[in-house]
């Protein structure tokens, strides 16, 4: 394989503008150029359109209008997306550097378009400060049946061939980035992980507005593909492994704060 491949990011955003521009900002710095940057804002009211339609760079394409949600956005920028590859990459998340997407291109390229490449994420702060690595680790081999664990690879550092990727179900309104992982490895005959930490995810902190709803949804998805039983069997363990790390995400956050 001789030619690079191009790689879409697509970024969804709401009334985000300061997480946006910084989004924006360390894509625009990536070394690697053979990408296209899709931005697909709900119509926000904070002056979203205005800074979009002010980038004039080769590669960058944006909407705004009304959707239905976030995987509805999702589902417009895998409807517009021309690369080989695709990866989702929210507002305020980031790179870890700018020399991953020449990292994940160059996994490309010596493993004979594998399905999936991923890697490590570690949880930042709205200032980029480093809070804690994520909960769950990347695993060194990934399959479809690793999910049965949970989430271990954080979608944004799942880079996806397109053509395996399907549309998110919009059945689910928390979860579906889990369900459409799992599909992903379903069809992915190979998946590669590069070394380091890929991704800087932006943390909200333990407690989100949708959290019961999100768990819920999950548990349901993880019985459809893994079943019930094994599923609520494995949920034993899921409770300690939480409890575990919200202390831990506690004291680091209470130590950034003290910094």
């Amino acid at each position: 394989m001789s030619h690079h491949p191009l790689i879409s990011i697509i970024t969804v955003c709401y009334n985000s503008l300061p997480q946006l521009k910084v989004t924006v900002e360390n894509v625009a710095a990536q070394s690697f150029r053979d990408y296209e940057h899709l931005i697909i804002d709900g119509n926000s009211k904070d002056g979203t359109r205005g800074y979009l339609a002010g980038i004039k760079c080769e590669g960058f394409h944006y909407i705004s209008e009304p959707d239905r949600g976030i995987y509805d956005a999702m589902n417009k920028g895998l409807a517009m997306c021309k690369g080989e590859y695709v990866v989702f990459l929210n507002a305020g998340d980031k790179f870890h550097s700018p020399e991953i997407l020449k990292t994940v291109a160059q996994a490309i390229r010596e493993n004979d378009k594998p399905g999936i490449i991923y890697g490590q994420t570690e949880l930042v702060d709205a200032e980029g400060k480093y809070i804690a690595p994520r909960h769950l680790s990347a695993p060194e081999v990934l399959t479809y049946r690793s999910f049965r664990e949970g989430m271990l690879v954080c979608h944004q550092a799942f880079v996806v061939l397109r053509k395996i990727a399907p549309y998110y179900d919009l059945r689910y309104r928390f979860s579906a980035d889990y369900d459409w992982c799992i599909q992903c490895l379903q069809h992915s005959r190979h998946n590669v992980m590069i070394p380091g930490v890929m991704i800087d995810y932006l943390s909200e902190g333990m407690t989100t507005a949708n959290r019961k709803a999100s768990l819920k949804e999950r548990f349901r998805i993880m019985s459809y593909y893994y079943g019930f039983f094994p599923t609520l069997w494995r949920h034993l363990g899921f409770l300690k492994r939480f409890y575990s790390h919200k202390k831990k995400m506690n004291n680091a956050l209470g130590n950034n704060k003290n910094l």
